[in-house]
């Protein structure tokens, strides 16, 4: 199992990125709310690792904070909920935000993930309440920082890859391009529009 790399982002396109550790690259899966944390493009970063191994792929993820890590572990722990599933749950909602949800029993903003309907966000909490007991006694061990564009980027650029992450988290296209477009400023980077987005939906 590897638990974690450390080396020096390559490539970001999100929701995958590519760590370069001595020379090898690590392409990794990683929620929204980690992409949100990244460095520039040639700076060190050190990710805690899921690796999930299928018959077909070798499925590589990556979190900020093993905190995040933890999280997503104990989600896909879950029936019926996959590595895909967890990642846009975390993805809609900081792992606090989630928390709370399980503590109130709270429906509506999971239902609003892809993916979830109400049976599903209701089983989920139920199944969620007992695991979360530590959870609710831990304070978050990370602040959300905004993120730091690497460089000038065109309009169009930036609006693509932030439509194209929102697909791959199960949105539909149509549900995509229209939350981007209704995004006043557009001289943001992809991970703010990616952001502001999500909150938009959610």
């Amino acid at each position: 199992m590897i638990g974690r790399l450390r080396g020096t982002l390559a490539e970001k396109q999100p929701p995958h990125l590519i760590l370069d550790v001595n020379g090898l690259g690590y392409e990794l899966e990683v929620p929204m709310t980690t992409l949100y944390r990244l460095p520039s493009i040639g700076e060190p970063l050190t990710l805690h690792t899921h690796l999930v191994v299928r018959e077909d792929a070798q499925l590589l993820y990556g979190f900020i904070g093993k905190r995040e890590r933890d999280f997503f572990r104990e989600l896909i722990r879950l029936n019926g909920v996959g590595p895909k599933l967890a990642l846009a749950l975390m993805s809609s909602l900081e792992v606090d935000e989630l928390v709370r949800c399980v503590q109130a029993q709270d429906t509506s903003a999971l239902t609003k993930v892809p993916g979830v309907g109400k049976k599903t966000a209701e089983r989920l909490l139920v199944e969620l309440k007992d695991r979360f007991k530590a959870w609710e006694q831990v304070p978050s061990m990370f602040a959300l920082v905004p993120n730091q564009p690497d460089a000038p980027l065109q309009v169009a650029s930036a609006e693509s890859d932030a439509v194209s992450a929102l697909i791959s988290l199960g949105y539909k296209p149509q549900e995509a391009s229209k939350a981007v477009s209704a995004i006043k400023d557009k001289t943001l980077s992809s991970e703010d529009m990616i952001r502001r987005a999500l909150k938009g939906m959610i």
